[in-house]
């Protein structure tokens, strides 16, 4: 999950919380317990993606191949 993802959640998240009312889908389905599990996958995939980020950039190392092209000596 990306940073663009995360804080898509987030904001997601905060405005099921804090912007709806908790009672607009009834008496079964919390909105602001919702909000509050994306608010916190939001902030979990932030932490990752910013502790992530250092090791992605060193999976690959430059290597130089040198090849000769100099037929087999008989």
């Amino acid at each position: 999950m990306g940073v663009g993802i995360s804080i898509f959640f987030l904001t997601l998240g905060a405005i099921l919380r804090f912007a709806i009312e908790p009672d607009v889908l009834g008496e079964s389905v919390h909105i602001d317990v919702i909000g509050l599990i994306f608010m916190i996958v939001g902030a979990v995939g932030i932490v990752l993606s910013v502790v992530m980020a250092p090791r992605r950039g060193h999976t690959s190392e430059d290597r130089l191949m040198h090849r000769e092209n100099n037929p087999p000596e008989s």
